[in-house]
């Protein structure tokens, strides 16, 4: 098993996304990157993420970016959705530069490149999320959600 991290605005919306993907093992709601070792009420820097656990035999990175891609605005910077604020930024994170690297790659390789605000960057910082976040819309499926039903069920 890999670990990758995956922001893409609200969590709720991207862990119910991302846990039904081919090779994605365990999913995470969490916190990437802020700048304080907890919470405390606030952000404090931190992206909405959600920890990704995945067989690269199974899916690569790329895959997974293709897949986060279908659920993201990648033009816009801390906003995705009704969502607005640095807590809804979207990147993607690691503690395996290789990670990083197929990333960076996969975003260079598109043709409206210039115009992609998605941060990739290395993990420095996460926090687990509480557990009323855990799972959320599995547990309370007409929450509000930037991603579209339809988009939600595909993998399914």
């Amino acid at each position: 098993m890999e670990e990758i991290y995956f922001a893409g605005g609200c969590l709720w919306g991207v862990q119910a996304f991302i846990k039904t993907l081919p090779g994605v093992k365990v999913t995470e709601a969490g916190r990437a990157n802020g700048a304080s070792k907890t919470l405390n009420g606030n952000y404090d820097g931190y992206a909405e993420c959600v920890k990704t656990k995945f067989d690269p035999n199974v899916v690569t990175i790329h895959q997974l970016m293709e897949y986060f891609f279908e659920i993201i605005d990648p033009y816009s910077l801390n906003k995705q959705g009704n969502d607005v604020g640095e807590k809804y930024r979207t990147g993607v994170y690691s503690e395996n530069s290789k990670h990083l690297e197929e990333a960076k790659a996969f975003i260079s390789e598109r043709n409206d490149s210039e115009r992609i605000v998605v941060e990739v960057l290395p993990l420095t910082n996460y926090l687990r999320s509480a557990e009323e976040h855990q799972d959320r819309l599995t547990r309370c499926p007409d929450d509000y959600c930037h991603i579209s039903q339809e988009i939600l069920n595909k993998y399914k």
